[in-house]
């Protein structure tokens, strides 16, 4: 008890204490509580009067809502994905006018949930709206751990204090036990009171609460490392933290690092005065990047960009404007939008005739929607380069008429402007892939071409516009799935204006590794469905990897995924290829993988591959491992210890509390692949504790993932997922870690973490 500190008067501060303290006073807070009306766009004949507003704890906002039955409604600041000014949604561009633009604005959900379509009464209404709206959002993501903590638990205080009397009785407390996922019974809950009631008035108020809040967040296993290192006055030293940082987190750092994180990090001024780290200090750092899992050198851009095109990895997307399943889902822009906000660096346009004269997108022979061209390329154009400079390709499956083929060049060209690499970079006729740095901020396109591209030096060269070639693979694919016909070498006329945006990713078919060697040209590239693909990397797999040294592979779903389900990519990957394309809508364990591979080097989409992947001579089998560079024998040992404030599955049913246990995997070569688990922790997904050992032995380190999956323990069906984290073996931190969880949707869930213990070292 002597180590719990005063705390902040929880029940008796405003509630902008925790949620935006910063911005207590700001106009633009002062604005959104406030709150006002706006009209509300669903369709031509659906445009309403609502009235919004932000809610005192100033990260739920109100709305209104005629409905029957209900007569308002709300939603998180937390699952707002983006604010965006203008007419940028499909529901704005197809039920208002031009005329509307700078009074529009639409805020984008995470996951599935619709955009809410809005229009102000006049353009500094929305601008206002919008900016207010970014302020608070960011406000919000950049608090503290232990501020979120602290709001989270004051909202929860708040909620249970039924007669709103700032005062918690006994069944008050176990009903705000329930709502932060801890089960317990009715002995341990009346001692738990009993401590905290000192004035034995069968009520918590005040410091009573103040107490109660510090037994409940304290962290026995954080007190037990710091107690170990806190050698001078009870309080770290900057030489303390130092031996700590060495001893446990295995850093190269000196005296000045450790006081660069006390200048940082401590809370305490009085402390850091002193130039030493409080227990409170020593938290804020551990749950900083400094002190999580992933290294936080890889968090930008840190690997060489200047190498050929083929010698990366590039986070792809298959069928991108599907927001849904393959058959009768919707097709959207905001599906590409999302898609490139993730920094996918190659996206799918399924190109067919429109019955207007306009080309459109959608997947052929099915009930999906359509969605135009031209309107793809203008999303495309504004979202591309937001969250990484480096080249994005649109690869065409071309299905359209001469005529509208044109006028797709035309579009592209017109909309996309200099950024579309019309023809290669330099005056001579390259030999090799320019790099992701020579390409930064441009547009590759991905098709058939009618020649070679050394013609694109010659200008006198022509070209019969109407001249046959060949279906690209994935078109023909298509074609053979709808029609339940086996795959015909069929015919298809390219317009001349169209191939020849075509420059470093000329489509062609897949005649074998022999015929590659020795016909084709390095800018010719071939598609290889899951299945044909997965078989090469197991029965070819070092031809695979030679192949993909100085030649592009993409790889795409079976069409028989109707529910746009996933396959597995590291397989792969460990194969050299680098567009291994995945369905971005689904959440699946194959997209938390493709989250984790590229999640370092800035989440750039560009992954360099290893050197081994790299080399033409290379003698590398990822399916029969031989001495060679890339075995680099590796033992981890991953300690889980605890997690924190694990959400709710079941948020409807307050009674539902979870069952956590974690599993840690290892995905790479098959050799590597490994599974372990701890036992589920009974009623408490709050602060549960494990405190188990796993090892592993790792065989090629630069091709493996370490996953961490907590899931809710069920003994009569499957485990519900909770959260996971995914990252390269190569982008762990040792030491003493925090993981951060991620929904299935691939987004951070607020406050929640793993805390583990890392140790990789060099096989014996």
């Amino acid at each position: 008890e002597e180590n719990i500190r005063d705390g902040p008067p929880l029940f008796n501060s405003l509630p902008v204490f925790t949620a935006q303290r910063s911005l207590e006073g700001d106009a633009d807070l002062q604005f959104l509580l406030a709150g006002g009306e706006l009209l509300k766009v669903r369709s031509n004949s659906w445009k309403k009067n609502r009235t919004f507003k932000l809610q005192e704890d100033c990260r739920t906002i109100w709305q209104e809502s005629r409905k029957a039955m209900r007569s308002s409604q709300t939603f998180s600041i937390d699952d707002i994905e983006a604010v965006r000014l203008g007419r940028q949604s499909e529901g704005l561009q197809k039920y208002t006018e031009e005329a509307l633009e700078d009074r529009c604005f639409s805020i984008i959900f995470k996951g599935r949930r619709k955009n809410l379509d809005l229009i102000a009464s006049s353009k500094e209404d929305a601008c206002k709206w919008v900016t207010s709206l970014e302020k608070v959002i960011t406000n919000l993501r950049n608090l503290s751990s232990k501020q979120k903590t602290e709001h989270w638990i004051y909202n929860c205080m708040r909620n249970a204090d039924k007669n709103s009397d700032n005062k918690m009785s006994l069944k008050e407390l176990k009903h705000f036990l329930h709502q932060i996922n801890i089960e317990v019974d009715d002995e341990y809950a009346q001692m738990l009171f009993a401590k905290c009631d000192k004035s034995k008035s069968g009520q918590l108020e005040g410091s009573e609460i103040e107490y109660f809040y510090k037994l409940l967040t304290a962290r026995e296993e954080i007190d037990v490392i710091y107690d170990k290192y806190a050698q001078t006055n009870r309080q770290m030293s900057a030489k303390d933290l130092l031996s700590f940082l060495q001893n446990e987190q295995q850093e190269g750092v000196s005296l000045d690092d450790a006081l660069k994180l006390i200048e940082k990090y401590e809370v305490d001024n009085a402390a850091k005065e002193k130039q030493q780290m409080t227990k409170d200090g020593f938290l804020m750092y551990l749950h900083q990047p400094e002190g999580m899992i992933l290294n936080p050198a890889h968090k930008d851009v840190y690997q060489d960009m200047t190498q050929p095109l083929s010698h990366y990895f590039i986070s792809s997307s298959h069928n991108t404007y599907l927001m849904e399943d393959q058959l009768k889902g919707p097709s959207s822009t905001e599906a590409y939008i999302r898609a490139l906000m993730k920094s996918c660096r190659c996206v799918e346009l399924d190109c067919w005739d429109g019955s207007d004269g306009e080309p459109i997108i959608y997947h052929g022979y099915t009930l999906t929607s359509k969605i135009l061209f031209k309107d793809v390329i203008k999303a495309i154009k504004e979202y591309a380069f937001k969250t990484s400079e480096y080249p994005v390709i649109l690869s065409l499956e071309n299905h359209c008429s001469l005529e509208q083929q044109k006028l797709m060049a035309k579009h592209m060209t017109s909309i996309l402007g200099d950024a579309l690499l019309a023809k290669p970079l330099g005056d001579e006729m390259p030999t090799t892939f320019p790099s992701p740095e020579e390409l930064k901020g441009r547009f590759l396109i991905k098709g058939k071409r009618l020649n070679k591209l050394e013609e694109a030096f010659s200008p006198s060269s022509t070209t019969d516009e109407n001249e046959s070639i060949s279906e690209d693979d994935e078109a023909a694919d298509m074609v053979e799935d709808a029609e339940k016909k086996p795959k015909k070498s069929k015919k298809m006329k390219l317009a001349k204006e169209l191939s020849d945006l075509v420059i470093y990713c000329k489509s062609v078919h897949f005649q074998g590794f022999e015929h590659a060697r020795e016909s084709q040209e390095f800018y010719e590239m071939s598609s290889f469905k899951e299945g044909k693909a997965e078989k090469l990397a197991e029965e070819s797999a070092n031809e695979f990897v030679c192949h993909n040294v100085d030649k592009l592979s993409r790889i795409y779903p079976a069409g028989s995924r109707a529910d746009s389900s996933n396959y597995n990519p590291v397989p792969l990957w460990t194969a050299g290829c680098q567009i291994v394309a995945l369905n971005f809508q689904t959440p699946s364990d194959e997209m938390d993988l493709n989250q984790g591979w590229f999640l370092p080097n800035g989440m750039s989409g560009y992954l360099m591959k290893p050197e081994f992947l790299r080399d033409r001579a290379s003698e590398f089998n990822p399916v029969n491992l031989t001495k060679g560079k890339w075995l680099q024998h590796k033992t981890l040992h991953v300690m889980v210890i605890s997690a924190q404030q694990l959400p709710k599955i079941n948020k409807k049913k307050e009674s539902s509390i979870v069952d956590p246990l974690v599993r840690v995997e290892i995905h790479g070569v098959p050799a590597d692949a490994a599974s372990r688990e701890t036992d589920y922790i009974e009623d408490n997904g709050f602060n549960p504790m494990w405190n188990e050992n796993f090892q592993f032995d790792v065989c090629v380190p630069e091709l493996a993932l370490v996953r961490f999956v907590v899931e809710d323990y069920d003994s009569t069906s499957q485990n519900d997922l909770i959260g996971q984290y995914t990252l390269p073996f190569t982008s762990l931190q040792n030491g003493y870690r925090h993981v951060p969880l991620l929904t299935k949707n691939g987004d951070i869930i607020p406050s929640a973490a793993l805390f583990v213990h890392i140790m990789a070292v060099e096989a014996e």
